[in-house]
Formats: C-alpha cells, structure tokens, sequence
C-alpha cells in the first residue's frame, strides 16, 4: 500500500518539529505549513528551511485565509496538528477548529490527528479550574471533527519525558534538583512517561493502520509505567546521590495554587490530576481505544533510566 502524503500543522513546535521528522523517516511525503503569521521569528524560518533540505515540502497558509488552509489541505491524505496546547508557551486548541472546516470543505483528508498528545480530555470531564480549559477545548474539537465524519486517530502519549522526567517531576525546573525533592502524596502513583521521539515514531505508524482508525490511541507502553519514587530511585542509582525527600500533602498542594498566574494555576492542577489521583494509569484501555506498544512490538522505546543518563 502506498504511503499516505502528510501535512504537518504546528511542524516547528516542540512536537511538530520531532512528527516532520519521523514521518520523513519512515518514507512519507511530507508537507509543513509554513504561516504567514510567523512574521520575523527567525529560528522558526530556519527550522522550515532545514526541513526542506531534508525532503519536505513546505506550504504557504494562514489561519486568517481559509482558502489557503484549504488549498494545503487538499495536498495530502493525513493532516496532524501539532499546535501547543500548554499555556506557558502559546495555546492555540480552539484555532484547530478553522482547520477542522478547512478539511470537511477540502474533502479529501483520509485521517486527522489533532493536536492531543497529553492526557486523553474524554477522561478529564471533572477536571479542576482553570486547567479544565485544556480538556474543554480539546473535547469541542473532538465534536467538530465528529460532527464534519472526518476520520480522525487521538493520540494520548501521556507525559512528555523533557518536562516530566529530567526534573523528576518537580514544578518549574527542567533539570534533576540537587539535594531535595518533592513528593506528591507518597510519590506511588503510577504515571506514563514518555520520549518524545518515541511518540512521534507511534504517531506516524499509526496514520495508514486501520486498526487505528476513528479510534483513540494511547502510547502508554508497560516499561514506562513508574511512580514518581521509581523515577528517583533511577536517579539515584545512575547520579549516586541520594535526594532529601519531602512529601507533600494533595491539600497543601492545592493550596499552592493561590497567587499563582493563569498558567501556573493550570500547571498545578494537571499535575494534581496526575500525580496524587492517577488519571494516566487509573483504568484500564478498553474498547475503542488501542496501545500502541501492542499495535507496534518492533518500536524499541526508550525507557527512563536510559533517558536519564543524558544529566549526569
């Protein structure tokens, strides 16, 4: 079967860049939208531009004209989008809904992936303010897509290592503490994490895979299953240091959001959801729903203890 053409929505963003990659790895035509909107962001000019030396295609749209996302639509089977949905960097989830009338009008989109990629928003329905925005707003996509019976896959790849694990999981720091770290709860909570390479390497398997198709897909393979103490004791064992642990009660935890900013309040509360309630690893995959471990043995994943190595 021949390998469907991509489009890549978001291809210079902390995903996109690492989905243009993999799917030019794995042999697809690929195209990256490159918007008017990125005005004199240079770094972001330079990223396309390396992208076109590697073999894509880049293709001029906006999404203040339609008729341009329609026209970059109408040169590929598969679209994924990628655009940030963290709103200490940019959150731009509901402008996907432009996209979403772009294809339905196009009509010749064979799968749309939205931008997704973290928790799955149809678990999230109880989710704390503000950080709910997130869910709501990836749930009305979700309608839109369904609504226009555009087939579409959801990926749900969990927790990305680069923000979760280098800094074993302490808020607003990327890299490992160097004496003490905090404990949510007990710190046993089982949580997914993941490379985000490995992510965009099941991403792109699953884009001609009718197993996947109009269903979700979670990227939550058994190795990466840890609880936050597991995550230091790998540290621990590779830095051969010791950490002071300090435990933190969910309600002191919460309490913590006061006097915090819009996204900070968002971040402590999907952190919360994560960490003391298990939201990643609280259920089991069920019907409509695919693993893609399962789907896809031959992918050799990174486990965190190798990630890791790279801070010491």
């Amino acid at each position: 079967m021949a390998k469907s053409k991509v489009l890549v929505v978001g291809g210079t963003g902390y995903i996109g860049r690492r989905i243009v990659k993999a799917s030019l790895a794995q042999g697809h035509e690929t195209y990256v939208l490159q918007r008017a909107e990125i005005g004199l962001d240079i770094d972001k000019l330079q990223m396309l531009l390396s992208f076109k030396k590697q073999g894509a295609h880049l293709l001029e749209g906006s999404f203040n004209d339609h008729k341009s996302l329609v026209e970059a639509v109408k040169q590929a089977d598969v679209v994924i989008c990628t655009m940030s949905g963290v709103h200490f960097r940019s959150h731009n989830i509901s402008l996907q809904l432009k996209l979403v009338e772009a294809i339905k009008e196009a009509g010749n989109v064979k799968r749309f992936l939205p931008s997704e990629f973290g928790m799955d928003p149809a678990r999230m329905g109880r989710a704390l303010e503000p950080g709910r925005v997130t869910f709501d707003e990836k749930m009305a996509v979700r309608k839109a897509i369904e609504d226009a019976n555009i087939p579409f896959t959801y990926v749900v790849a969990n927790c990305f290592a680069g923000y979760f694990v280098g800094n074993l999981s302490q808020l607003e720091r990327l890299t490992p503490p160097k004496d003490k770290v905090y404990l949510y709860g007990d710190g046993n909570v089982k949580v997914a994490f993941m490379d985000e390479d490995d992510i965009a390497t099941y991403t792109i398997n699953a884009i001609d895979d009718p197993r996947t198709l109009n269903k979700t897909l979670y990227i939550r393979p058994p190795g990466n299953i840890l609880t936050q103490t597991q995550l230091i004791q790998k540290w621990e064992e590779l830095s051969g240091k010791k950490l002071e642990k300090i435990s933190i009660s969910a309600q002191d935890f919460l309490a913590s959001m006061k006097g915090l900013d819009f996204a900070g309040q968002v971040g402590v509360g999907h952190f919360y959801h994560i960490f003391y309630e298990g939201c990643l690893t609280n259920f089991e995959i069920g019907e409509g729903v695919e693993e893609a471990s399962r789907l896809y043995p031959e992918v050799e994943y990174t486990r965190m203890d190798d990630y890791l190595k790279i801070y010491i």
